[in-house]
């Protein structure tokens, strides 16, 4: 079985990674990197997804062995000119939460109609070995803004982003399910395709 190593300490994150190799089937352990808490931390100066996924995807793979990868993710919204994008996580500044953040994109979007609340989730994931990057992945999903969170699975803005083919937010949905529609999803099954047509 393939290791694979996600450079992440986002527990939601890494849960759903290893339920997308479950979900394909796929001869993988996914773990996070060992000992990644004790590393030294990568600075994400990037501009966009790919080059925060690729700088971090590479720090960590010179720092550890196997293959590791990387992901950056966010949420766009046109209204607001592509925010809070690569700033998704940190939104609501210093000390930001996930009910902080949404609390602030409400805000942002309040009293706007539905055609106005357009939305993606954009994932860009990095696959990279001995500080090199072999390949990048991208997944989207477009959905609109709610006016108020529904759901309580997920994580981030999962309870404020309805998509529309459903009728639900990613925070309605199982685990399995979202992952067949998410952006994560999409990235990560790239990934694996990649990697089988490697192996």
């Amino acid at each position: 079985m393939l290791a694979l190593y996600a450079a992440t300490s986002n527990a939601g994150k890494l849960a759903e990674f290893q339920a997308a190799a479950r979900q394909a089937s796929a001869p993988l352990l996914v773990e996070a990197v060992p000992g990644m808490a004790s590393l030294p931390a990568c600075v994400e100066d990037g501009l966009t997804f790919e080059e925060n996924a690729r700088i971090k995807a590479a720090h960590y793979s010179g720092l550890a062995g196997g293959l590791i990868f990387a992901d950056d993710s966010g949420l766009e919204v046109q209204t607001l000119g592509g925010a809070p994008g690569v700033h998704s996580a940190r939104y609501s500044g210093p000390g930001a939460t996930d009910a902080r953040n949404n609390d602030k994109l409400l805000a942002a979007l309040r009293d706007l109609e539905p055609d106005r609340r357009q939305a993606r989730f954009v994932c860009f994931i990095a696959l990279a070995e001995a500080g090199s990057v072999l390949a990048v992945f991208r997944g989207a999903a477009e959905g609109v803004i709610l006016d108020a969170p529904r759901g309580s699975n997920g994580f981030g803005y999962d309870p404020l982003f309805l998509f529309p083919p459903l009728g639900r937010t990613f925070a309605e949905l199982a685990r399995e399910e979202k992952l067949q529609f998410s952006h994560r999803g999409r990235a990560f099954r790239a990934l694996l395709s990649w990697l089988s047509a490697k192996c």
